[in-house]
């Protein structure tokens, strides 16, 4: 049995099939812990990713290359205790799935039942797609990842727009195709150009999601370190910020700090 909660109407992949179908646009934030899942999923997001991005904004790692495994089960187990709406999607972190499906299987395994996952998510497509089969063939729901792959980004180089050349952008469309008819039930597309990434959006039936990739396609992600400004340093296009929480947050600090040097904290009502 599931340790999700049933006191709210759940998302589930068939309700953002319903979605796509409406118009409805999806919305996805990524959390990795479960005080902020529990916030990000009672303000009614849709989906929640739990994201290899852990690797850089919960770890400190410079690519999303180191994490681990255990490292994305104990994330996903985190969140998942939090949420009562949202669909939970687990990242398979590198090294799980690429070029031994046995093994992307076993991945999946772990993190359905270890984590209590709706879903994993992974990056590529047709060289990925004997691991998507094998894990579909489990009754595990699968999530695609197209564009900007940041697991192979020693394989390109660069953080750059991806399939802006023809030959590049008809492969992006040939894997969506693909994973649709294997059985992905959506596809991110990140950093690509908007107008590649609506075509696709109309040219599958499942829902794509996007993250660099305009506002033509079936909903939006972003991190939520991002979105909320608690990192700085990071600031491409695509990213709108909803808070300045660095600030927010080092000036509470701050004013702790200077409130106990200054004998000010606690006062007379704060101890008994």
């Amino acid at each position: 049995m599931s340790i999700h909660k049933e006191s709210a109407k759940r998302v589930t992949t068939h309700v953002l099939a319903e979605m796509k179908l409406k118009g409805e646009k999806i919305s996805m934030l990524t959390s990795y812990d479960y005080s902020m899942a529990t916030i990000v999923d009672r303000a009614g997001i849709d989906v929640i990713l739990v994201g290899d991005s852990a690797s850089n904004v919960m770890a400190g790692h410079e690519t999303t290359l180191p994490i681990t495994l255990d490292q994305m089960i104990y994330h996903g187990a985190s969140v998942v205790k939090a949420v009562q709406r949202a669909l939970v999607v687990v990242d398979l972190p590198f090294g799980t799935y690429q070029g031994n499906s046995k093994e992307a299987l076993n991945s999946s395994i772990r993190i359905m039942k270890e984590a209590s996952a709706d879903a994993v998510k992974l990056e590529g497509g047709r060289e990925v797609l004997e691991s998507v089969n094998r894990i579909l063939s489990a009754g595990i729901p699968v999530m695609g990842h197209l564009g900007l792959t940041p697991q192979s980004i020693h394989k390109f180089g660069t953080y750059a727009v991806r399939a802006k050349e023809d030959e590049e952008a008809e492969k992006l469309i040939e894997d969506a195709k693909m994973l649709e008819e294997a059985g992905c039930f959506a596809i991110v597309l990140e950093k690509i150009p908007a107008i590649l990434a609506t075509k696709v959006a109309q040219s599958v039936t499942i829902p794509i999601i996007g993250i660099g990739a305009g506002g033509g396609v079936d909903g939006q992600v972003l991190v939520i370190h991002d979105m909320l400004g608690i990192t700085q340093e990071f600031s491409p296009r695509f990213l709108r910020r909803y808070h300045n929480l660095f600030d927010e947050i080092k000036g509470a600090v701050e004013n702790y700090i200077s409130d106990v040097k200054s004998k000010d904290f606690p006062n007379e009502k704060e101890q008994y």
